[in-house]
């Protein structure tokens, strides 16, 4: 079950900078709020394939639940309610605003991450095809 992937944790590190560049210069409407919930998913998914040999669809949904239950927690206050409204790291990681279209920000990024891995596993079926053709 264990193993390393190059690929999904150069992924994951590329998505990581990606998204502190996005949260610590990017002040807009839509790229932060919304592609960064987006990505923050699909570098979630990478993070996890990186080191564990799991399907890609029960990774995905199962990022995709973590990513509502942290949404939920932002519903209920969990920041406030552990006293850590002043700390801006748990603002950040947990975050302290509920909001609906955040979660079709993170379904968007299921989405995208079950669409990009079934266009690669096509592909390779396609390249063993034609190394049997051959």
């Amino acid at each position: 079950m264990f193993r390393l992937n190059k690929i999904y944790l150069t992924l994951a590190i590329i998505l990581f900078f990606v998204e502190v560049y996005i949260a610590l210069y990017v002040n807009d409407a839509i790229v932060r709020p919304y592609v960064g919930d987006l990505l923050v998913v699909i570098l979630l998914y990478c993070c996890v394939r990186a080191f564990l040999n799991t399907p890609p669809l029960k990774t995905a949904l199962g990022v995709l639940v973590f990513a509502y239950i942290i949404e939920f927690l932002q519903y209920l206050k969990l920041v406030k309610l552990l006293g850590l409204e002043r700390s801006r790291l748990a603002n950040v990681v947990i975050g302290n605003s509920f909001e609906w279209i955040d979660m079709i920000a993170y379904t968007l990024g299921a989405i995208v991450v079950i669409v990009a891995e079934r266009c690669a596993a096509k592909i390779r079926i396609q390249k063993v095809i034609r190394n049997i053709e051959l």
